[in-house]
């Protein structure tokens, strides 16, 4: 999709999404032997800190029971009409969990690290997706010479090591909070472990 829109940019204005200074910069911070690895596993927690936000507006949801609020209330069926209501307040409970989670992640991914250079810490995120498109929109402004570079192949190899990383933090993360929120036992923690290690040995996909 970043391809599509940096061709279309190209063919409309004659300039690609990035410079070519801001491509070559995007091109070395993705690199595989620098700092990635530890930007992804940040970015983890927030994807964890995001699905804790989610459950708390989804539990906030239901606790006030704020779809029935929407389907009943006279003064939104007035304004939407019965049919409309019932159906915003439907989706609404089916989906405000991944809205809640997708606005709290975009928020945290572009807020947290701006906040954390104030303070000096020079913490930046390292999300797959975002990671994806930025090298993307990296090639697309340099050109097809850039696939014969070193550095545009240990950037691509950055890009597919955010992402395990990411999931891998994130559901270490909550599968911890689960072991905690069911205080599961130390005996049983050792019969889960064992259990994933077998999984993992003899069906790793």
């Amino acid at each position: 999709v970043v391809m599509l829109i940096s061709g279309l940019l190209s063919a409309f204005t004659g300039a690609p999404m990035i410079d070519a200074e801001k491509a070559r910069h995007v091109l070395h911070d993705m690199q595989l032997l620098g700092p990635t690895a530890l930007f992804a596993a940040f970015t983890g927690v927030l994807l964890f800190s995001s699905s804790i936000i989610a459950g708390w507006v989804e539990n906030w949801f239901v606790f006030h029971r704020l779809d029935s609020a929407i389907r009943h209330n006279p003064r939104t069926t007035r304004w939407l009409g019965r049919a409309r209501a019932d159906r915003w307040a439907g989706f609404l409970r089916r989906n405000i969990s991944g809205l809640a989670a997708n606005i709290s992640l975009g928020l945290m991914l572009g807020i947290v690290p701006a906040f954390a250079e104030f303070f000096g810490l020079g913490l930046q995120v390292r999300h797959v997706t975002l990671s994806a498109g930025q090298v993307a929109a990296a090639a697309m402004s340099l050109g097809g010479d850039v696939l014969r570079e070193p550095a545009f192949w240990s950037a691509v190899a950055g890009v597919a090591v955010v992402g395990p990383i990411n999931l891998a933090v994130s559901f270490y993360l909550a599968f911890r909070l689960a072991l905690k929120a069911q205080a599961i036992n130390d005996a049983h923690r050792s019969r889960i472990y064992a259990a994933l290690r077998h999984r993992l040995r003899h069906a790793p996909l």
